[in-house]
């Protein structure tokens, strides 16, 4: 692919040379640059706790200017996908991060389990869960259920210090329903249910709460098992749908 990266907790990667990514930002900053709204930029970043600058673009209207930007742009390869969302990353507004996040969503299966240690680190840049939860489920996920040799490393990820590493350990499966690998599901919950941090409990009762969808009885009998263990705010949001 092209992408190395040097130091260990921030890892900083050579940007690949591609055209498609340098085609794809000349078009994106003039494009999103020219809809910008100040006052509602600043509106969005106060909501979003000032994690970043906004250019004020609401999702679908950020959606459908992209959709421009995109317009007869050649396929990318893994190359393309590291070096577009690298550089959205080194941009300051929030919406070039949502961009690359969407980007990604969209060619998830044009990336190999090479591309993991890129996703390690847009996760970790600039985190919150307005970009973390997307690349989760979307990204990392989409890696792992392509690669199962990957599963090592989220059993790695989920005893991570960073908790926007761990927490994107517990969602990654949130979209599997019954390809869920259940052992890893609940033993990742069960490993981080004493953090004291709101967005890890939160997401252990997200990830419950969604495999509940799939076998409801298997997360009320992991409840039950290790209430104890739970915050009441996982034990909430994984019984929210299916009571007791």
């Amino acid at each position: 692919m092209g992408v190395t990266a040097s130091g260990t907790s921030g890892a900083r990667f050579e940007v690949p040379d591609s055209v498609v990514a340098g085609t794809v930002l000349r078009r994106l900053t003039a494009t999103y640059a020219a809809a910008a709204d100040a006052e509602r930029a600043g509106a969005m970043r106060a909501y979003m706790k000032d994690v970043a600058p906004f250019l004020g673009l609401t999702t679908p209207e950020r959606r459908a200017l992209s959709r421009t930007v995109l317009q007869d742009i050649a396929r990318p390869d893994e190359a393309d996908c590291a070096a577009l969302a690298l550089r959205c990353w080194e941009l300051p507004e929030r919406e070039y991060h949502y961009f690359a996040v969407d980007y990604l969503r969209r060619h998830v299966k044009r990336l190999s389990s090479g591309f993991l240690p890129v996703a390690r680190h847009l996760v970790r840049t600039v985190p919150w869960w307005d970009t973390v939860d997307a690349l989760a489920s979307h990204v990392v996920g989409g890696l792992v259920a392509a690669d199962p040799k990957l599963k090592t490393d989220m059993d790695a990820w989920i005893e991570d210090d960073d908790l926007w590493v761990a927490r994107t350990a517990l969602l990654h499966q949130l979209r599997y329903k019954d390809t869920t690998d259940t052992e890893r599901l609940f033993g990742y919950c069960v490993r981080q249910s004493g953090h004291p941090d709101f967005f890890i409990r939160k997401a252990i009762g997200w990830c419950l709460r969604e495999y509940a969808k799939t076998d409801p009885q298997a997360v009320r009998d992991f409840v039950a098992r290790e209430r104890g263990r739970l915050a009441p705010l996982s034990v909430r949001e994984a019984l929210k749908n299916i009571g007791t």
